[in-house]
């Protein structure tokens, strides 16, 4: 009965914020990281959520991070345990973090390891494991992090825990884009499938790893047309929401909303790797809001 009650928590969490006032509290979406830990503080520094030692002060704020925070970087299980630890220390203060799993953390739980660096592996070389038929196919350097991030690994099992879609309000948040097959599917059907396959106790959803999922979808962020705004609109209506939140396409001019506003692309490329400007997303009922770093003051702009 208690699997159960768990595997609902994204149908309740979902069905409870609109009851619960969240159109007048303060939400911050932060993008791909990428192993960045530098560009991570400074994001959350930006979003108002941490001060300089990184502890909460953001309140009864809600912070989305949109997923990717593995690969190309060498921060992985710093930005990991931060984000962790600031989960616990907002909901003490009122607040919320919400952590998506997007497709860099589903490459890996699929023992993906094109984008990870070589001191990637060296973090979880002292993984506990017993060489199975599946890690004897890989090099050695390679088999601990496999073990950690394969379904039933303790980092799978931790990243169980997050949602691909979340819905907060008039806003749904995803890193690639929810498409209308998506919907179809179910919502929390998808994160409960999502969240067996890592736990080890189902197969992966289909389509899961293809373009059209909503890890890998991008449909509404590269550069798209009046067809994929029709799409989105038909999307954000099926799901009685406004806009749509998403990572996952590097925007060149920074935080970028598409499709009349109702499309917000939200990786600006922070992380070392390629360099882009750290910015963030506020949204506070129907006002959002981009804040980007200055050596001064915050640059706003709203739509």
């Amino acid at each position: 009965m208690l699997r159960r009650l768990f595997l609902l928590l994204p149908v309740v969490l979902v069905a409870l914020t609109a009851a619960c006032g969240i159109d007048t509290v303060r939400i911050v979406a932060v993008g791909d990281l990428h192993g960045d830990l530098d560009a991570a503080r400074r994001a959350l520094r930006l979003a108002g959520a941490v001060d300089e030692q990184d502890r909460w002060i953001g309140g009864d704020m809600i912070l989305v991070q949109t997923g990717d925070v593995f690969d190309r970087g060498d921060d992985e299980p710093d930005i990991f345990s931060l984000l962790e630890r600031l989960q616990v220390e907002a909901a003490a203060a009122g607040g919320a973090v919400h952590l998506l799993n997007a497709n860099h953390e589903l490459m890996n739980a699929r023992l993906d390891f094109r984008y990870v660096t070589e001191d990637g592996f060296a973090d979880y070389a002292d993984t506990p494991y017993t060489v199975d038929e599946e890690l004897a196919a890989l090099p050695e350097a390679q088999r601990g992090r496999a073990a950690a991030f394969r379904p039933g690994g303790p980092m799978a099992r931790k990243l169980a825990e997050r949602p691909v879609i979340l819905i907060l309000g008039e806003t749904v948040f995803v890193h690639g884009g929810v498409l209308p097959e998506h919907v179809d599917h179910g919502i929390e059907l998808w994160n409960i499938e999502v969240r067996n396959w890592l736990l080890g106790e189902g197969s992966a959803p289909d389509g899961v790893h293809t373009s059209r999922s909503p890890t890998w979808n991008r449909l509404y962020s590269d550069a798209p047309g009046d067809s994929a705004a029709a799409v989105l609109d038909s999307v954000l209506d099926r799901l009685g929401v406004e806009r749509m939140v998403m990572g996952h396409t590097v925007q060149d001019a920074g935080v970028t909303a598409h499709c009349s506003g109702r499309a917000w692309c939200i990786d600006t490329g922070m992380a070392a790797h390629y360099g882009g400007p750290v910015e963030v997303l506020e949204i506070v009922g129907d006002e959002v809001t981009i804040l980007r770093e200055s050596t001064s003051t915050s640059d706003e702009e709203s739509e």
